[in-house]
C-alpha cells in the first residue's frame, strides 16, 4: 500500500510538474532580417564575392587570350613548342580552378567569421528572455513541423532583448 501511495505521488508532481512547463518559440529569420549587422555582413561578403569574381575573370581572359595566341601560332610551332605551350594552358586552368576553390572556402570562412558574433548575440538574447520568462524550452519557429497554441512566440522579446545587449 505504501509502494502504490508513493507511485501515486511521484505520478501527480510529474503532471503538476509537466504543467508548469512553458515553452517559446522564436522566428530568427525575422529576427536575422532585422538585424543591422547582417545586412552590414552581407555586403561585406558581396564586396568579397565581387573582388573574388574579378579575379577570376581576369585568369580566365589570360587563358583565352594565350589559347587564342596558341590556336594561331600551333601549325607553325614544332612538337616541343607545342607541348609547352599546352602545358603553359593546362597550368593556367588548373590555377583558375584551384583559386576558384580558395575563394569559395574563404568566403565561407568569412561568412562564419561574420555571423559568429551576430549568432552569438541572438543566442544570448533568446537564453536572457529563457531565464526572465522561467521558459522550460525555446525552439527555432521552423524546426518543427508543428507548434502547439500553448508555445509562446517570444520574437519580439528577443528583438527588445537584442537591443539591450548592444
Amino acid at each position: 500500500m505504501k509502494k502504490i501511495i508513493i507511485a501515486l505521488i511521484a505520478v501527480l508532481g510529474v503532471a503538476v510538474n509537466a504543467n508548469a512547463q512553458k515553452f517559446g518559440h522564436v522566428d530568427t529569420q525575422s529576427i536575422m532580417q532585422s538585424l543591422p549587422e547582417v545586412t552590414k555582413a552581407n555586403g561585406e561578403l558581396q564586396a568579397t564575392a565581387q573582388q573574388y569574381e574579378n579575379e577570376l575573370k581576369t585568369m580566365q581572359e589570360e587563358i583565352q587570350r594565350k589559347a587564342d595566341e596558341y590556336d594561331k601560332k600551333k601549325s607553325t610551332m614544332n612538337a616541343t613548342d607545342q607541348q609547352a605551350a599546352e602545358q603553359e594552358l593546362q597550368t593556367l586552368y588548373n590555377k583558375l580552378q584551384e583559386t576558384y576553390q580558395q575563394n569559395q572556402q574563404n568566403i565561407q570562412k568569412k561568412q562564419e567569421e561574420l555571423m559568429a558574433p551576430i549568432n552569438q548575440k541572438i543566442m544570448k538574447a533568446i537564453e536572457n528572455v529563457g531565464k526572465a520568462g522561467n521558459y522550460t524550452y525555446i525552439v527555432p519557429a521552423g524546426s518543427f513541423p508543428y507548434i502547439g497554441a500553448t508555445s509562446t512566440d517570444v520574437t519580439a522579446a528577443v528583438k527588445a532583448e537584442i537591443n539591450k545587449i548592444k
